[in-house]
């Protein structure tokens, strides 16, 4: 199983990484602010960087959670792909929030498209599954017999 889910790993690893990386910016802008734990409000600029972190972190779970369920019982090259995808429009949306509060809005718009692909992916994959293992259904042998 290990072997069979490194690009989901990798993936996982990166948007750590990344996460991690959102939360020093925070650090960096209460001291260039000079905002002072646990105050999460002070100039315009703290406050930008500061939501854009917690909005990217109150999304992270439901990103792990779909990335996996897509990976494992759809497929993992497309859930990875979609994976680094997010990340970027994560990136995207960070940094334009940090510049400005309505140039967020192109990276939020395609992450959320992404969360909902990798979704997508997601209930399919269970979906196929849980009829395969429970009724004896096999949708993709179903739909090569109509092909």
């Amino acid at each position: 199983m290990v072997g069979q889910s490194v690009l989901l790993a990798a993936v996982s690893f990166l948007s750590s990484c990344q996460q991690s990386y959102f939360a020093w910016q925070v650090g960096n802008a209460r001291m260039k602010c000079k905002v002072a734990p646990p105050a999460v409000t002070g100039s315009l600029e703290f406050e930008r960087i500061f939501r854009a972190q917690q909005n990217s972190l109150e999304f992270y779970p439901i990103f792990i959670v779909n990335l996996w369920i897509a990976g494992w019982y759809f497929n993992q090259v497309y859930a990875a792909c979609l994976g680094f995808m997010y990340m970027f429009a994560r990136h995207k949306y960070f940094w334009g929030y940090a510049e400005a509060a309505d140039k967020r809005v192109i990276g939020f718009r395609l992450s959320l498209g992404i969360l909902f692909l990798l979704g997508v992916l997601s209930a399919m994959g269970l979906t196929s599954s849980l009829l395969d293992e429970y009724l004896d259904f096999h949708v993709a042998k179903k739909l090569r017999g109509a092909f």
